[in-house]
């Protein structure tokens, strides 16, 4: 008989980058998820390096969620979070959470300067919705695909899938040379999965 861990998560492979082992929010995490009535489902990759990307992102539980997992795991990824979320003591929790500060408003240089990031690190896993908001968007932002190709490093889809309260993991996908082409890949191989309020459009 699987014990509660494996019944709702996933193992990690020995190349994933792991936070400091944390007892208490290993449970919490694994915790919020059972309450929840949430599993992830499917295998993650033995990576040291990658860019995940998750969606449908159209509601803020979807952060409480991925945190849980990333709590229940001992996963150590890191995403862009909005400079104004980081007020006191708001900001520590952010980073004690892998959260990085980026100012939307000065764009220019945060897919090189996140790639120059992941190419020095031995082991880094970056994470971010490809919608960049909870609103229904008819494009999605392409920075998930150049920071990729700039590292080097493949792109890990994860999805949110609400009615069945799944957190889903895909198959790894090797950003090429046609970006246009690269997006409609992507985004059909999402179209199954329903978000809180909405799916990809």
């Amino acid at each position: 008989m699987k014990g509660p861990r494996e019944d709702i998560l996933p193992a990690l492979p020995p190349s994933v980058p792991r936070l400091r082992p944390n007892r208490f929010a290993r449970w919490l995490g694994r915790s919020i998820l059972r309450l929840g009535g949430w599993r992830v489902v499917g295998e993650f990759p033995d990576v040291p390096r990658v860019v995940l990307i998750a969606a449908p992102h159209s509601s803020n539980w979807d952060g409480v969620w991925g945190f849980a997992v990333k709590l229940g795991l001992g996963l150590d990824i890191r995403i862009l979070g909005k400079r104004e979320l980081f007020w006191w003591p708001l900001s520590r929790l952010l980073h004690a959470l892998g959260v990085i500060a980026v100012d939307r408003g000065r764009s220019a240089g945060v897919v090189e300067q996140v790639a120059e990031m992941i190419r020095g690190r031995e082991q880094l896993w970056f994470g971010l919705a490809p919608e960049g908001t909870r609103k229904p968007v008819e494009h999605w932002r392409s920075g998930f695909l150049k920071i990729a190709r700039a590292a080097d490093v493949p792109v890990l889809p994860v999805y949110f899938h609400y009615p069945d309260r799944i957190i889903g993991i895909g198959p790894l996908f090797r950003a090429g040379d046609d970006a246009d082409e690269d997006m409609r890949r992507i985004r059909a191989w999402y179209r199954p999965w329903q978000g809180r309020n909405r799916g990809t459009v």
